[in-house]
Order: C-alpha cells, then structure tokens, then sequence
C-alpha cells in the first residue's frame, strides 16, 4: 500500500473522531513512563496499567461522542491549572517561564506577566488598574 493512501484512509477513518487532547495525551505519557519503568521493575502490574492507559486513550482518541470528551478534557484541564502549559508543550513553557515572571495582582488575583531581568519594576494591573512594584 503506497505511503498517500494509507494516509488517505487514516484521515477519512479519523474524520468525526475526538483525535487528541491533554487528556489522552497525559494517558499515553504516563503508559510512556510505567512501560519504561517496567523494563527494570518486571512487575505485571505495571504492565496492565500501562495497557489500561494506552487503551483509554487510543479509545478517547477514537471517540465519535466529541461533545464528551470535550467535557471530561475541560474537567481534567480545570485540575491541571498552571501545569497544563508544561503539559502541551513542554519547551515553549520552559521559554517563556525563562523570559517572563508570571505575578498575581494583590488587590484582584489578576495573573500578569512582566519580563526577567529588568529590576524593580512598577506594574500597572490591567484589570483593576492596581500599581504595585515588583523585582524580576
């Protein structure tokens, strides 16, 4: 079978499919992890979670009940928080946490992102309007 059409054929199987998202991203990861861990531990439990974990997500990836799964990856997302960026894309979030400190606004919770390196810094809350003075 030549390389376009096996192609082809994935992409029309996959059309109205979930394909991937954090959660099943997180999923084939963490089976990533066990089945490496595995190779020195030699335990069958280790080897079933794995298993378990790559079937969940190949089975969310292939999902046709989008809605769902947008549903329970929202849920997951909500509990990742400030860890869901080192979970996408693991090296744009370590470049942008060495260019820029993320602070909190003191007076409105509002997360702000100022560059390193500059000093002491006088911010300005873009929601509250708040200043307060920072050091990067």
């Amino acid at each position: 079978m030549a390389k376009g059409n096996f192609e082809r054929k994935m992409a029309e199987w996959m059309r109205g499919r979930n394909g991937s998202d954090e959660l099943a991203t997180c999923a084939l990861l963490l089976a990533l992890i066990l089945v490496i861990l595995n190779l020195f531990l030699r335990t069958i439990f280790l080897s079933i979670v794995a298993c378990v974990l790559l079937a969940y997500a190949w089975w969310r990836m292939a999902s046709k009940n989008i809605e769902a799964r947008e549903n329970e990856n929202g849920v997951f997302c909500e509990f990742l928080g400030p860890v869901r960026p080192w979970v996408r894309n693991p090296v744009a979030a370590a470049q942008e946490a060495k260019k820029y400190k993320h602070l909190t606004c003191p007076k409105c919770q509002q997360r702000i992102r100022v560059p390193r390196g500059k000093g002491n810094l006088r911010v300005r809350c873009p929601k509250c309007q708040e200043r307060f003075k920072v050091r990067t």
